[in-house]
């Protein structure tokens, strides 16, 4: 496995009624989150954004909006062997994309095993990540 950029981007997917997508992780089961993934070496944010989008939803990154906020999170102990040695931190990249309502969604099931549309609160309390709770917060204003 090739080592990982310790950057990403989070992508907060959402209606404008307010219903916000996450996606459960195949690994560990019970970790939802936005969409989200490494840049790879050479991307930009924006690049990684509308990729990590069509991959993991086959959303397209029509309205896609930088937020122009970025958090560095420690990376969970886990998932470390994926980045190269002594990294313990990433720096993520936030992104919002408002669409008019819930639309179809296509997992990759190789990353993810399920998908849900739920009311933000819902949202902000399912969520795994300090970062994703503090975006979709965001969405409160």
């Amino acid at each position: 496995m090739a080592v990982r950029r310790p950057e990403s981007v989070l992508v907060v997917v959402y209606t404008a009624a307010g219903d916000c997508l996450l996606l459960e992780r195949v690994e560990p089961a019970g970790f939802w989150q936005s969409v989200t993934g490494s840049l790879d070496w050479g991307e930009s944010a924006r690049d990684a954004a509308v990729r990590e989008l069509r991959e993991e939803t086959g959303l397209g990154p029509d309205g896609l909006r930088d937020a122009g906020i970025s958090r560095r999170f420690e990376i969970f102990p886990a998932w470390r062997r994926r980045y190269p040695p002594g990294v313990v931190h990433n720096l993520e990249h936030l992104w919002y994309l408002e669409l008019p309502g819930r639309q179809p969604v296509e997992l990759n099931p190789l990353e993810h095993r399920r998908h849900c549309w739920c009311p933000l609160t819902e949202a902000i309390a399912k969520v795994a990540s300090w970062t994703n709770r503090e975006a979709l917060e965001r969405l409160r204003t």
